[in-house]
């Protein structure tokens, strides 16, 4: 299996995962002047199983942390959980 690449695509308002030259999922956002909400995650159906979710959190997140002009509201489930089990990215809620 090939690497997941994340990119964001800010003229969508999302991150989005590529492999194999195939877009695989992404994480729609919304820009807010403190923090970017994410607000919905979605990955296809072939790619299910193979990381992709996981990878587009990471990568969200490490863009973020990179960025550090906003903190993070997890309004998707998914991100939301996925910081849960990932107490090293906590720091990014906003009012953590």
């Amino acid at each position: 299996m090939s690497d997941v690449e994340v990119r964001n695509n800010p003229d969508k308002s999302r991150y989005e995962a590529w492999l194999d030259g195939t877009l695989a999922g992404f994480a729609e956002y919304q820009l807010r002047t403190e923090a970017i909400v994410f607000t919905h995650t979605e990955v296809s159906d072939e790619f299910e199983g193979r990381g992709v979710r996981g990878a587009l959190a990471r990568g969200a997140l490490d863009d973020v942390r990179a960025d550090g002009t906003r903190s993070v509201e997890p309004r998707c489930p998914f991100i939301e959980g996925w910081i849960g089990k990932h107490p090293d990215y906590q720091d990014l809620v906003r009012g953590a």
